[in-house]
């Protein structure tokens, strides 16, 4: 009986290089036979998949794409038209803000972010396919041009060791710039926590509209990634809470009962609407956690949401 690969080390010192082997390897035994970018293009053109058979048009028509079998039933002669091919560019928003740098299991929840993005661009792979990122900061968006997956990969576990900044735009800002920079059709990636600056927890979301745009033209997913503990609080005395967005403390006594009953309906409801909210954008949503096997729940996304057909430009 074969086992899945270990996780590979994302909040460890380990290279780079050692961890996009590590990553490689689970997303491989994770998702067998999906490790290809292969998107078919839908409109006709150059290609080599037969996509309509058509009478043949003497002067216009390439006598090589002859449909025979057609050809014989219908006693005129009749060519097959291929369905145009395209390369796929794919591009990842990261949500580098202060509240991604929290974990309290083994990774922080900007590991996980920098291990989505290394996974998504092997699962993009393929010929000419290429992926570019946007990294949410206190400077603004960071873009990072398109580059091939494994360069990509690469990349995104590269750039995990830049510190988040306090400052710079909201989400909701960051995905109207997302959207608007590179409007042809394609794969967009959105990975955060959907925490929002202003501490809000009950829709509309400032990130719902904007969302619900870039849907609208993109092949588009959500990853929302969280901790066990922004989901219940331990019972563990008094403890100093930080506001990461902010830098706001205050103490809480975890051990009152009522207390940590109050917070886990809190934090279920907001987990809900956010839910219904990226579901009424018409986007793709997956939750990942920092205490499960985020590659495994990747994957089961992956192989069981189809993707939504969108038309290049």
């Amino acid at each position: 009986m074969s086992h899945p690969a270990p996780l590979p080390p994302l909040g460890g010192a380990t290279s780079p290089e050692a961890v996009f082997d590590a990553l490689e390897l689970a997303v491989r035994r994770r998702l067998p036979g999906r490790l290809h970018g292969d998107k078919r293009g839908l409109r006709l053109g150059s290609g080599s998949d037969p996509e309509e058979v058509v009478r043949y048009r003497p002067g216009e028509d390439d006598v090589r794409r002859i449909d025979w079998n057609v050809t014989a039933r219908s006693g005129e002669a009749h060519v097959w038209r291929p369905l145009a091919e395209h390369e796929l560019e794919t591009w990842v928003l990261v949500d580098d803000s202060p509240s991604m740098a929290f974990g309290t299991v083994a990774l922080e929840k900007r590991d996980i972010a920098a291990g989505v993005t290394a996974a998504i661009a092997m699962l993009t792979a393929g010929p000419g396919n290429r992926l570019g990122t946007a990294h949410l900061t206190g400077d603004g968006l960071v873009w990072a041009a398109p580059v091939p997956s494994r360069a990509a990969a690469h990349r995104a576990l590269r750039r995990h060791a830049v510190a988040p900044t306090q400052g710079g735009p909201d989400l909701a800002t960051a995905l109207r710039t997302f959207a608007a920079r590179h409007p042809r059709p394609g794969v967009r990636v959105v990975v955060t926590d959907l925490v929002e600056p202003d501490g809000r927890t009950e829709r509309p979301f400032a990130w719902e509209q904007p969302l619900r745009r870039l849907a609208a033209t993109h092949e588009t997913l959500l990853v929302e990634v969280v901790d066990p503990r922004e989901l219940a609080l331990p019972d563990v005395g008094t403890v100093t809470l930080e506001d990461p967005e902010t830098g706001r403390r205050q103490e809480v006594f975890t051990s009152d009962k009522r207390l940590r009953r109050r917070y886990a309906e809190l934090t279920a409801a907001h987990r809900a609407a956010t839910a219904d909210a990226v579901r009424s954008a018409r986007s793709g949503h997956v939750l990942l956690r920092t205490d499960r096997d985020w590659v495994r729940d990747l994957a089961r996304h992956v192989n069981g949401a189809p993707m939504r057909r969108v038309v290049p430009a």
